[in-house]
């Protein structure tokens, strides 16, 4: 398995860093020193997808992240209790999924699915404690 050629064309002609493996029937697309916004208990992270058989026509569903990512003041962000183990690594799950019909086989991609948890974590930078 591999990344479908538009992902692969959207990720290289962006320059952003990726290294894609395939674990456990998955392909792995990892992005090394995700940069994250302020506000977060650290500036960068490796960010870890793990994309179904059929990408795009399957939809992705939550990422992963190492180190893992508190708000500065050191609570948890809703969604992110668990850890899993993927490529040998221990990773912080970010548990979001679709709804049933958000995510349009055909017109959705890599590119908004990388919107979507840019502002995912944007939106942990700002919220308030309980």
């Amino acid at each position: 398995m591999s990344l479908p050629e538009p992902e692969r064309k959207f990720l290289v002609d962006r320059g952003i860093a990726h290294e894609v493996v395939v674990d456990a029937g998955m392909t792995c697309v990892l992005f090394p020193g995700w940069v994250l916004p302020s506000g977060l208990s650290v500036a960068r992270t490796d960010l870890l997808l793990r994309l179904a058989p059929g990408f795009p026509d399957v939809p992705p569903d939550m990422w992963w992240c190492d180190p893992a990512i508190f708000r500065a003041d050191g609570t948890q962000i809703p969604g992110t209790q668990s850890s899993e183990m993927h490529l040998a690594r221990t990773w912080q799950r970010w548990s979001r999924h679709f709804t049933a019909g958000q995510w349009q086989p055909g017109r959705d991609s890599l590119e908004g699915f990388l919107a979507l948890i840019r502002a995912e974590f944007a939106l942990a930078s700002r919220m308030q404690a309980a």
